[in-house]
């Protein structure tokens, strides 16, 4: 279904979609299935902050024998194309229950939607041994389900979904905060990498976006004061898995806390990025997220974050459109902005 999309987004600099959709998924199959956790590893423990060692505890994933497609052109397009599945992050406060949307597609091209057919999720994340089952959902037309998890306490935690068709998977993250937790906030093009172009090579794995100097220590300082790090983006959602793999290998980050775009249509290319940004900037403060600072490059960055609230004297913007509207300047890199401003910041409130 999104075979113009990535037409559009080869021939432009930046296709960054911001249109929010709101579809659906039915959920089944309440048994509980919880995979063995002879493997699991200790390493490192949850301090209060961001429990970052999720992925190295997490015990060894056995999904469920596959019960083969439901549809022979579901099959058809496993068979002959790579997926591009994705799962959203979530950030919500302890004990309170919330959806999370997964989104299945394949190929980097077509992006064709794998609709009608089975899903299955699974949690693991800060306090727990084992994977435990969440249920079996079923794809809708534009190939997403949203996933209901009940209320957890103040941690991360995975959520992956496995197609039970070809058990190709993707994994999310639910970062459960108690209010008041501060965070500072990224835009990734243009802020992070060198310009908006970046992100075609990226994509296509002609090269690797290329990231300010001194940004990389900039995140890690912020990461070491206890500061919750969210990365939002208008990349569409089809740019989550590769973006996902920037922030681990090139930035040497956690990939979440991370928000792309939940469509990727070309109808809305070029149209409501600020709008967009402001309301899951809106939507983290209605959580009791303290959203202490932020970065960007666009104008559209500068509208979100005024939308939102964020003060002036802690907006920091990167380019031709650094210091309007009263901004704040970083720079031509991180370096003068790190021992300036970064490194005299104050260790944040997260541990109990």
């Amino acid at each position: 279904m999104k075979s113009l999309v990535n037409l559009c987004f080869i021939s432009i600099v930046s296709c960054g979609i911001t249109s929010l959709s709101a579809a659906e998924s039915n959920s089944s199959n309440q048994n509980i299935y919880t995979t063995s956790s002879q493997h699991q590893h200790s390493k490192s423990k949850f301090n209060g902050c961001t429990d970052y060692g999720i992925k190295s505890r997490a015990p060894k994933f056995s999904a469920p024998p596959s019960q083969g497609f439901r549809h022979h052109s579901s099959s058809l397009l496993s068979k002959w194309f790579t997926p591009y599945h994705m799962v959203h992050d979530e950030l919500v406060n302890p004990g309170e229950a919330v959806r999370i949307t997964g989104k299945f597609d394949y190929d980097w091209f077509l992006h064709k939607d794998l609709e009608d057919e089975y899903i299955h999720a699974y949690i693991f994340g800060t306090g727990m041994t084992k994977w435990k089952y969440l249920g079996q959902y079923k794809t809708n037309r534009d190939g997403k389900v949203t996933v209901k998890v009940p209320g957890q306490t103040v941690g991360d935690y995975i959520i992956r979904m496995v197609v039970d068709g070809d058990h190709s998977m993707a994994d999310g993250y639910i970062s459960v905060r108690s209010p008041g937790r501060q965070a500072v906030l990224f835009d990734i093009d243009g802020t992070l990498t060198l310009n908006d172009a970046e992100q075609i090579g990226d994509y296509l794995g002609l090269s690797t976006a290329t990231p300010f100097y001194y940004a990389k220590e900039t995140i890690q300082a912020y990461r070491d004061k206890g500061y919750q790090l969210i990365f939002l983006t208008a990349r569409p959602y089809w740019q989550t898995k590769g973006s996902r793999v920037w922030l681990r290998n090139t930035m040497q980050q956690a990939d979440w806390h991370l928000r792309t775009n939940i469509d990727g249509e070309i109808f809305t290319s070029f149209k409501g990025h600020a709008e967009y940004k402001a309301a899951y900037i809106k939507k983290l403060q209605q959580e009791g997220i303290n959203i202490v600072r932020v970065y960007g490059n666009a104008s559209t960055d500068i509208k979100a974050y005024e939308m939102a609230n964020i003060p002036k004297h802690e907006t920091y913007i990167l380019g031709r459109h650094a210091g309007k509207k009263d901004t704040q300047t970083v720079g031509d890199d991180y370096t003068l902005h790190y021992s300036s401003t970064v490194v005299n910041t104050p260790k944040a409130n997260c541990k109990p």
